[in-house]
């Protein structure tokens, strides 16, 4: 194995790390996008639950100012895990073009490689036919 071909799995390895990183970052954006539908599912509920029971409306206020703080700090989640998002995804998109570069270069040096076999592979047929060619070329001229 050469060098290269070390540089590209290494660079293999390195993109897969960063597109783990980036899912995480997904998969964390996703929950907390989901939790914070739930709680405004649960403040739409209190509401409700709170306009048909005045005991229950006494007791909303505190409820109300918790899930206010619970959504301002889960939005700021969110804002911070999107902005790691963007982050993560220009790194993974240079850490790809780093790979595509290197796999580019190996194959350049792969295309050259089979070139030099084809041209050493051409001048020894060449030589080949050549040997022949004179043996037939003396055979001719000592039969005559």
């Amino acid at each position: 194995m050469n060098s290269l071909q070390s540089v590209i799995r290494l660079h293999k390895w390195q993109l897969d790390e960063k597109r783990r990183a980036l899912t995480e970052l997904q998969n964390l954006a996703d929950r907390l996008k989901g939790e914070l539908d739930r709680l405004k599912e649960d403040v739409q509920h209190e509401q409700e639950t709170a306009r048909g029971n005045e005991e229950v409306a006494f007791g909303y206020a505190a409820f109300a100012r918790a899930a206010i703080e619970r959504g301002r700090r889960l939005t700021e989640s969110i804002v911070q895990v999107e902005a790691q998002i963007a982050v993560a995804t220009d790194a993974m998109a240079e850490a790809y073009q780093d790979l595509k570069r290197f796999e580019l270069a190996e194959e350049e040096r792969v295309k050259r490689e089979r070139e030099k076999q084809r041209q050493k592979e051409n001048a020894r047929l060449d030589e080949t036919a050549l040997v022949g060619f004179r043996r037939r070329q003396q055979e001719e001229n000592a039969g005559t």
